[in-house]
């Protein structure tokens, strides 16, 4: 026996009246495509953009970062002595400067005679910053030794260019 089950039509009649009440309900707020013709004309307050930060400087303009040494010293010479408190002065007056002095030796003598050597000037350079009034706790010393030549001639003029301690700021 089969049993036909049917929904009352007062029922059906009811869920539809529902769905369509519910869909016919009147919008609260207003209509987001009237709003943006009405308003087209008002002006759009302009991106205010911070300014681009300073770009970094790396030592005083116009000094050389370099100063060099004579063969198998480490003292610095009379000539660089002016670089050398440019140095100084650039960074008394920048508290937040910090540098990196890089000692560098010519291609003659041994590897750990030149690791030495170029130590050795990396800190003459930082002992002269420290005596002209920087704090030691910003300057660091180095030495590349003979890793970092800055001629690869094998010459006097070539020997010269690598005899150096070179200032890099962080």
């Amino acid at each position: 026996m089969k049993k036909n089950f049917r929904i009352p039509a007062i029922v059906a009649l009811g869920a539809a009246l529902a769905v369509l009440a519910g869909c016919a309900a009147p919008k609260t707020g207003r209509d987001d495509v009237t709003y943006y013709y009405s308003n087209k004309a008002t002006t759009a307050v302009p991106k205010v953009e911070p300014p681009p930060p300073p770009p970094p400087q790396n030592g005083p303009v116009g000094v050389p970062k370099i100063v060099y040494f004579d063969f198998d010293k480490y003292n610095i010479r009379p000539q660089d002595r002016q670089i050398v408190e440019a140095h100084a002065s650039y960074l008394r007056n920048r508290t937040a400067s910090r540098v990196v002095i890089e000692g560098n030796t010519d291609q003659r003598g041994g590897r750990e005679y030149n690791l030495a050597l170029g130590q050795r000037r990396a800190e003459s350079v930082q002992r002269a910053l420290t005596q002209l009034g920087v704090p030691a706790e910003r300057i660091e010393a180095i030495s590349w030794g003979t890793e970092k030549p800055a001629s690869l001639q094998l010459t006097e003029e070539g020997y010269q260019l690598n005899r150096r301690a070179e200032f890099s700021y962080r």
